[in-house]
Order: C-alpha cells, then sequence, then structure tokens
C-alpha cells in the first residue's frame, strides 16, 4: 500500500495518546505520520476500552469505549487503525464472554460489534488492528476473569481471523518485553507505555506492515 497522502484514523488508548513520550512528536503516531507520510489523525484517549462497563469508572474518561467513538471519527479516512485491549484486561467490569457473545459489554461481544460498526462506517477503508503490547504484569489474572492478558489478545485473533481484518501482532512481533531488564527500562516508562525507542519501534513496525498490505 502506498501511504504517502492518504488519511489515516487511530483509535487506540493512552499509548496512541502519546502517555511515556517525552514530547508528541515522539509518540507512534506522530513518528509514524513523518515516515508514511499520510496524515494520520489520533483517537487515544489514555484509560479507554473497547467493551463497555456495568459500572462507571472513577475516572469517567476511561468510560469513552470504543465503541462509541469509533462513531465519532472523521469520515473519509483511508486507513482506521485500532490499537487497543490491554485496558479490558487491566481494569473494568466487562466480562471476557466467549466467541459466539454479540453482547458489548462482553470482550468478546464488544469486539465484534466495533468490527462491525467500523466496517459499516468506513466501507470503503482499511480497517486493520493491532494487537496489545506485552506488559510487566501480563501473568497476573484478571480477579474477575481468571485471564491474563494473552487470553485477551487470543480473543483478539479470533475474532480477527474470523472477519478477515488485517492484524499486526504486536504481541507476538513488536520486539518488546518488559518482563525483561532491557526492554523494561530500555524500551517502556513503567512497563506498560512505550518511551520514545519503543514508539518509535512501533511506528517502524506499524509503517512496514501497512506497506506490505
Amino acid at each position: 500500500m502506498e501511504l504517502k497522502g492518504l488519511k489515516i484514523n487511530i483509535l487506540g488508548d493512552s499509548i496512541t495518546e502519546g502517555v511515556g513520550v517525552s514530547e508528541i512528536s515522539k509518540r507512534y503516531a506522530s513518528v509514524f505520520e513523518e515516515l508514511s507520510g499520510a496524515k494520520v489523525n489520533n483517537y487515544g484517549i489514555g484509560g479507554t476500552r473497547i467493551a463497555r462497563q456495568h459500572k462507571p469508572s472513577t475516572k469517567p474518561r476511561h468510560d469513552l469505549c470504543f465503541l462509541d467513538r469509533a462513531s465519532e471519527m472523521e469520515e473519509g479516512a483511508d486507513v482506521i487503525i485500532v490499537f487497543g485491549g490491554t485496558n479490558d484486561f487491566g481494569h473494568g467490569d466487562a466480562a471476557f464472554g466467549c466467541f459466539t457473545d454479540r453482547d458489548e459489554y462482553t470482550f468478546y461481544g464488544a469486539m465484534h460489534s466495533l468490527v462491525l460498526r467500523l466496517k459499516r462506517r468506513f466501507p470503503d477503508a482499511e480497517l486493520v488492528f493491532m494487537t496489545p503490547l506485552h506488559r510487566a504484569t501480563e501473568d497476573v489474572p484478571k480477579a474477575d476473569s481468571g485471564k491474563v492478558l494473552k487470553d485477551y489478545v487470543d480473543a483478539m485473533r479470533e475474532v480477527l481471523e474470523y472477519y478477515a481484518i488485517p492484524t499486526l501482532d504486536l504481541y507476538s512481533v513488536s520486539g518488546i518485553q518488559p518482563r525483561t531488564e532491557d526492554d523494561l527500562d530500555g524500551m517502556t516508562v513503567d512497563g506498560l507505555h512505550p518511551n520514545d525507542r519503543g514508539a518509535r519501534r512501533i511506528a517502524e513496525r506499524l509503517y512496514g506492515f501497512l506497506k506490505a498490505l
């Protein structure tokens, strides 16, 4: 895919917003924009999740779920990129669910709804998802479901494979594993949010992935 001049909407959480980098120009979306020559609209909001929640969060901003914001993005985009899921594992009360769920208060159901909502709103756009990065606490089971981060990644992969959505599997290919001392300090600021170096790594992976489509 030739990226120069395209309009790209990125729907995401704090990593897309730029938490962890030294300045806005260092966040992965900004670096990707520079590499690609595309016009990037950044729809990253920290703490947000894909699935809906039953109880309001202590921080209302966290409840601005991907499902609602999918309908608020600028129209006419050539590419839609979705990068989320780590906060569904990290906090919130949505059930994990199973593949047959279509309930937006489950992670599985919300994934189905998000894909279909985006396909209908942007029928001519290339829709791409990115899986969550590794995080230092990824093997600590979520209290309400007993699931670890990889369970959420696997659920995303299953849904996206069903709809044949191109998926950049950052969990597998980012080269960032903050459970190792080198990457904890060298690629992240806190075991989750990438620093300038980690953000550039994501941008380069995304650029290469889209160019190959």
